[in-house]
């Protein structure tokens, strides 16, 4: 596997250098918008009680005794280690609320009030910033209901749609609507700050997991919204497209798709069935969805002649989408192979760790991978320090030290 290296004295570059984001998040979905921030260039402030962040000890797998669950949503940033429940601790991450241009939280809704850190108290002292509030249900009636994403899952009709006809409901592999959210949280907090920017007003920006479910099933959530019919659990058939779902071939499964009927007429071609295309069962795209059972044992035996390595390099030569179905590492080798570079290290020596790639690519502003995920209060002397001194001072020059210690590295 080849790895790029990226110095972490890397200068602080990016759409969002010199913007100062205060992350009072932990877990997921908040901890992953802040990274990708981290990433455009934010100088990010992770605040951690004293317990840290629950996400350090979701172990196994671990990497030098830390998860790589907290591994994978924590590079490029500072840490500090504040107490709420301390006097002097809560009016430093009352500081840090007020110097910040960013505020990200996912207590539940009104949770922060107590230590005078809810939007309200914030923008009091702060009225430019940018404050954003992740939950489970929203800040009304489902504002004391634990934002689990299993439980969004279940209760947003995800799962539902998840699994065989006639099995059980399934959850989707990944905490697919945390990261969601995450990602909503950041393209909300740039439209503000593109607010700011022209008005000078910051803003209260609010996203949920159930809302985002919602908006995330898009073409289901619509079949019901804009049609009155609830979509079914179909394994991995689509409702509207046929073939769009793995196929069987001599040796596995393929994913095998034709989306319109000149992909159909290529995939016809390729598989040595020409003569499919002038059935008028399988005419077009409609026809298809609505003969699926007649067209699938067609395509099957026609795909039963090779296995499916040699299948994917003859239906890609033909132009039709296809897909092997790997485990992960066969993912990141097959970006590899297509000069994605989906792995860089961050850090230097022992400290560095291999992490994700960000998924954009800027031509001008690239993303930057300057400090791995820190250990708990790595930064806490310079962070304190900062927020002792004078406010014209940039935080990412208070960071004197270019390289916090890396998680698992202690303290």
């Amino acid at each position: 596997m080849t790895f790029t290296d990226h110095s972490a004295t890397q200068l602080t570059t990016g759409p969002l250098a010199g913007v100062v984001v205060a992350d009072f998040s932990r877990v997921l979905a908040g901890p992953y918008a802040t990274q990708l921030m981290g990433d455009m260039g934010a100088t990010v402030v992770k605040v951690e009680a004293p317990a840290g962040d629950e996400t350090r000890g979701w172990a196994p797998p671990e990497r030098d005794g830390v998860s790589t669950y907290y591994l994978g949503i924590n590079r490029n940033k500072a840490d500090v280690v504040l107490d709420f429940k301390d006097s002097d601790d809560r009016a430093l991450a009352q500081e840090l609320a007020r110097r910040a241009d960013v505020v990200i939280e996912n207590f539940k809704p009104g949770g922060l009030a107590k230590f005078g850190l809810d939007y309200s108290s914030v923008a009091a002292t702060n009225p430019g910033v940018v404050y954003a509030s992740i939950s489970g249900f929203g800040s009304a009636g489902g504002a004391a209901l634990p934002g689990y994403d299993l439980i969004v899952q279940a209760a947003s009709g995800l799962m539902s749609l998840t699994g065989d006809p006639d099995g059980q409901a399934y959850r989707s592999g990944v905490s697919v609507f945390d990261i969601m959210t995450g990602m909503q949280a950041t393209i909300g907090v740039l439209a503000a700050l593109r607010h700011r920017e022209a008005t000078g007003q910051g803003q209260h920006v609010e996203v949920n997991l159930l809302s985002t479910a919602l908006s995330a099933m898009a073409n289901h959530s619509s079949t019901f919204i804009a049609a009155g019919q609830v979509p079914f659990r179909m394994g991995n058939a689509h409702p509207s497209l046929f073939p769009y779902e793995p196929l069987a071939t001599a040796d596995g499964e393929l994913v095998v798709v034709a989306a319109n009927n000149a992909q159909f007429a290529k995939l016809a071609a390729a598989l040595g069935v020409p003569e499919l295309v002038d059935d008028e069962r399988f005419a077009a795209t409609e026809d298809r969805n609505r003969n699926r059972e007649q067209l699938r044992p067609l395509l099957l035996d026609a795909l039963s002649r090779r296995t499916s390595a040699q299948w994917f390099e003859v239906l890609t030569a033909a132009g039709v989408a296809c897909g092997p179905i790997n485990t992960i590492d066969g993912g990141v080798a097959l970006a590899e192979r297509l000069g994605l570079e989906p792995v860089v290290h961050v850090g230097e020596g022992d400290a560095a760790v291999p992490v994700v790639r960000n998924p954009i690519r800027f031509s001008a502003t690239p993303a930057t991978y300057r400090t791995p995920p820190p250990s708990l209060g790595a930064d806490d002397d310079a962070v304190r320090a900062w927020l002792a001194g004078p406010a014209e001072t940039p935080l990412a020059d208070a960071l004197d030290n270019p390289l916090p210690a890396a998680a698992g590295a202690g303290r």
